[in-house]
């Protein structure tokens, strides 16, 4: 049977660093700029609806219908984007950058609602219901991407697992005794280190945006949105990935099932592709 279409691989250790920054800075930006200029609604870290919600409903006030919805809305895209990455997959496509240019266009429409109303606006308002729940939308899809799209990579949106993974790595690093672990427990320290730093970034920034643009600080993450997406195009190491026939060998081990360079070109796979662990752990 003839290979099927390629998906990108991981040759460029700094574009895959760089991009699961900038999707950082987008989540803690949107989370902060929510909070602050949409009635303390978060965008990217939606269970804390749930806590706002539960307080506000104690305290005997009014719940927002966003927050309301916010749960549900985020759970319906998930399921959606899972179904198209699924779809891309079968057909032989990559699922990044279809996800990518799904999260641009989402939080474009969020944006351009969002400056068409102005500040202040009003969150329960039907217009601004639908704005808001693009941008629950547009996190749910990078939440998928993230999952399914860059294998192994920390969460670019819930600091609370990324902090309980970087210190353990840490005390591993110090403490461990199998220079195996260690090694792989720095790896994953200083790829979990860079998805923190991303979000305190993007909160910072988003801050000091919102206090000064309003909901026109919405531009930052949809534009960061689209470089996220260019740097899938700028780099070399998005370009390419392994066959379906050899990506589904992942996971065995290299003496045993995998083929040989020899091999995999005499079956026609381009020989320009590095087939090793790390592609198979990080990108489809």
């Amino acid at each position: 049977m003839k290979a099927s279409r390629t998906v990108e691989s991981v040759s460029d250790r700094l574009g895959t660093k760089l991009l699961i920054f900038v999707l950082s800075v987008i989540a803690g930006s949107v989370d902060v700029i929510g909070f602050l200029g949409l009635g303390a609604l978060f965008i990217a870290h939606i269970t804390g609806n749930l806590v706002v919600l539960a307080a506000r409903t104690a305290a005997g006030e009014h719940a927002s219908a966003a927050h309301l919805l916010s749960v549900p809305m985020f759970i319906i895209v998930l399921f959606a984007a899972r179904l198209l990455a699924a779809a891309l997959d079968r057909l032989g496509f990559a699922t990044l950058r279809p996800l990518l240019l799904s999260q641009f266009l989402l939080l474009a429409g969020f944006l351009a609602i969002s400056i068409a109303v102005g500040s202040p606006a009003d969150p329960s308002s039907p217009v601004m219901m639908v704005a808001t729940m693009l941008g629950v939308s547009a996190m749910a899809v990078q939440n998928v991407l993230v999952q399914i799209s860059l294998k192994e990579a920390p969460s670019t949106a819930v600091m609370t697992t990324n902090l309980t993974r970087f210190v353990a790595d840490l005390v591993e690093v110090w403490l461990g005794s199998d220079p195996a672990g260690r090694a792989k427990a720095m790896a994953r320290a200083g790829r979990t280190g860079i998805a923190i730093a991303g979000f305190v970034v993007g909160a910072c920034l988003a801050a000091w945006c919102q206090a000064r643009l309003g909901l026109w600080s919405l531009a930052m993450p949809t534009g960061l949105a689209l470089a996220a997406l260019a740097i899938t195009y700028g780099s070399d190491g998005f370009a390419h990935r392994l066959p379906i026939e050899a990506n589904h060998r992942c996971g065995a081990k290299p003496s045993e099932d995998l083929p040989t360079s020899a091999s995999r070109i005499a079956a026609g796979i381009d020989k320009s592709t590095h087939f090793n662990q790390i592609n198979c752990g990080w990108f489809r």
